[in-house]
């Protein structure tokens, strides 16, 4: 009887754990079902969108990049395509040094390239292809071809490649592109943002940078389906790029080549534009460099070459460069002269060959003085004494607020990045320029040598030529810029680039008085020998500048100084007289004397514009400059203003 209560009992247990099993299995269908409910109804959407990503790659493919030319067609920077050898880093297990070494078995890597590689790893998301190697050969894309699939996530790519023809011609106007960057994404617009999906290089410097968003174009895509190693199945849709504008400036390169060739080795720049469109003839800044060092990154010996060079090719000195401008400034001084009624043009001064103010001589460029000065003799021998004299009568504050129309310390507006704007000097810029209160107050002695452009006067050449357009083309010009058309990448319809046009309100026989003076430099005066039987009348004016003036009773000497620290030499010009074509600002560093150094090559920039004449090939050292008594030193910085606040014990000037 006790056997059968106990199989009765093992029963009842038997049938309560077969219910609590089946209660724990309907309990796991029941969570299943609504696991099935929340994957297919509620978050179905959600999953296909994912699995469609996971099975359709988007791939972006970059446009063809707007080309550059000059304004005769000339190409200064195209585009031609060449194979890379790229790594995914995502697609590679952690091994990518190891792979790196297989790859070096059969096609060369230079450290280089492997350093430059690691680099852009740290730059780059690790899904994105990185470039290993540029440029392969036929036979390196055989080689890889025939191992392909050795190497899951290495693959072969053919990418154009930016090319600048003419080298180091232009490089300054034209600039250069290089590898994106972190901070080149981070300024773009956030509607540019998908724009530059997959995006490699980026304009860096000159117009390739300031037209950065018309030369990109549209980046196109791919959709690829692809399989679960992520190989490329089938293309399933294929949006088109569309190419970037293409540029067409409005330098003339053949006139670029004249000039370059002119400055042969010297150090300088010069800007030459027509004074009614603002067009730039011709954008030199010596010395210069190759753009396409740094297309594909820059290699590090090439790299301290041009950034420890002293003598700075990387400046972009037309807009960067800041001078004195010397003797270039008085025809300006002479101009607010007679629209202020300082002066009249027959006016004239008894130069003794000084001007004292207060205990202090400043001394004129010629001993014993030029006799008796008016406002055109002024101009056309550089009298010294007739601007000391002027500059005390005016003071700082009036040539401040005359000069600034012309340009001088503003930003020209041209259509480059980094212009700088130079010095215009007034008492509340020399409040605002010092932190020391003995350094913020204006000395009189100093507004003299602001008459012959010296002192704290420091100007680009762009300025000083924009000031110049102004003046001789009659109070008009438009403002400066390298772009003369934009050409669509498509219809190729070009459009025009229109700048604005300034006008000053000044009294046409007041210019008149000016312009026949600078005439007379060329036919008389100190550029008289240079121009004498040029086949053309131009007008013009030498300078010699100088910033830090020697001890009383010394000489300058430029023979005893470093090259560096010798006097700069610079030239302004236009042609024709009656309706300027052309206008020309230059400045070659420690050089020596306008009339020796800087108007032969204004002379022969207009020979080729005027009458087609190309020079034979010159090349030009640094020979030390005759020069006469009494000459000033230069600054120690040939690109930075030095501001001195004391007054100087004795004020030496410029020789033409």
């Amino acid at each position: 009887m006790a056997n059968l209560n106990d199989t009765g009992r093992d029963l009842r247990n038997f049938r309560k754990r077969i219910m609590a099993l089946a209660v724990f299995v309907l309990v796991c269908f029941f969570l299943l079902l609504l696991r099935f409910v929340w994957l297919q109804v509620v978050r179905h959407s959600n999953y296909v969108a994912q699995a469609e990503e996971n099975r359709i790659s988007i791939v972006p493919t970059m446009p063809s990049r707007g080309i550059i030319t000059d304004r005769n067609g000339v190409v200064l920077a195209n585009n031609y395509s060449a194979y890379t050898l790229e790594i995914t880093p995502a697609k590679i297990d952690g091994k990518i040094n190891e792979v790196i070494d297989e790859l070096a078995r059969f096609i060369e890597i230079t450290p280089y390239e492997r350093k430059r590689f690691k680099r852009r790893m740290e730059e780059t998301k690790r899904f994105e292809s990185i470039v290993l190697k540029s440029k392969l050969t036929d036979e390196e894309v055989a080689r890889f071809t025939v191992r392909r699939y050795g190497f899951p996530g290495v693959e072969v790519q053919a990418r154009m490649f930016r090319q600048y023809p003419l080298g180091e011609v232009a490089a300054h106007a034209i600039g250069y592109i290089g590898r994106i960057s972190q901070k080149d994404i981070d300024r773009l617009p956030e509607e540019e943002d998908t724009n530059y999906q997959g995006t490699t290089h980026y304009g860096k410097e000159g117009i390739e940078k300031s037209y950065e968003r018309v030369l990109h174009g549209v980046t196109g895509y791919e959709e690829m389906e692809v399989s679960a190693s992520g190989r490329a199945v089938r293309t399933l849709s294929t949006h088109s790029t569309v190419p970037g504008n293409n540029l067409v400036l409005s330098i003339d390169i053949e006139l670029q080549k004249v000039v370059e060739e002119a400055f042969g080795k010297r150090r300088g720049a010069l800007i030459a534009m027509d004074p009614a469109t603002g067009e730039i003839l011709a954008y030199v800044s010596k010395p210069t460099f190759d753009p396409n060092l740094f297309v594909d990154g820059i290699d590090q010996q090439s790299w301290d070459e041009l950034n420890t060079s002293i003598n700075r090719p990387l400046i972009n000195r037309p807009i960067r460069g800041a001078y004195p401008p010397g003797s270039t400034y008085k025809p300006f001084m002479a101009l607010a002269a007679l629209e202020l009624g300082y002066r009249t043009p027959q006016a004239a001064i008894s130069d003794p060959g000084y001007f004292v103010y207060g205990n202090h001589r400043f001394r004129d460029d010629k001993a014993g003085g030029h006799g008796l000065v008016d406002m055109y003799k002024s101009i056309v021998q550089s009298c010294d004494t007739y601007y000391y004299i002027l500059a005390a009568e005016m003071g700082v504050d009036t040539m401040h607020d005359y000069m600034k129309q012309f340009g001088f310390g503003e930003l020209t507006g041209i259509d480059l990045a980094h212009e700088r704007k130079g010095i215009l000097p007034s008492m509340e810029w020399k409040r605002k320029a010092y932190r020391n209160p003995n350094q913020q107050k204006w000395y009189p002695g100093e507004t003299i040598s602001l008459g012959i452009g010296q002192g704290y006067n420091t100007f680009t050449p762009l300025q000083l030529a924009y000031a110049t357009a102004l003046l001789v083309n009659n109070g008009s010009a438009a403002r400066p810029h390298l772009v003369k058309e934009i050409e669509d990448g498509v219809t190729h319809e070009r459009k025009p680039v229109v700048t604005e046009t300034v006008k000053l309100d000044i009294r046409q026989e007041n210019i008149d008085v000016i312009k026949k003076a600078m005439v007379g430099v060329t036919r008389e005066g100190t550029a008289a020998r240079v121009f004498g039987g040029a086949g053309y009348v131009s007008g013009g004016k030498t300078g010699t500048a100088q910033v830090i003036g020697i001890g009383k009773n010394e000489k300058y000497n430029a023979a005893a100084l470093a090259e560096h620290k010798r006097d700069h030499a610079l030239y302004t010009a236009f042609a024709p007289v009656d309706n300027p074509k052309i206008v020309i600002a230059l400045i070659v560093e420690n050089a020596g004397f306008g009339a020796s150094a800087a108007a032969p090559i204004a002379k022969k920039a207009m020979d080729y514009f005027f009458l087609g004449k190309r020079p034979a090939t010159e090349v030009t050292g640094h020979a030390v400059p005759e020069q006469p008594e009494d000459y000033p030193e230069e600054p120690d910085d040939v690109l930075q203003p030095i501001m001195t606040p004391a007054l100087p014990e004795e004020e030496n000037t410029e020789q033409e």
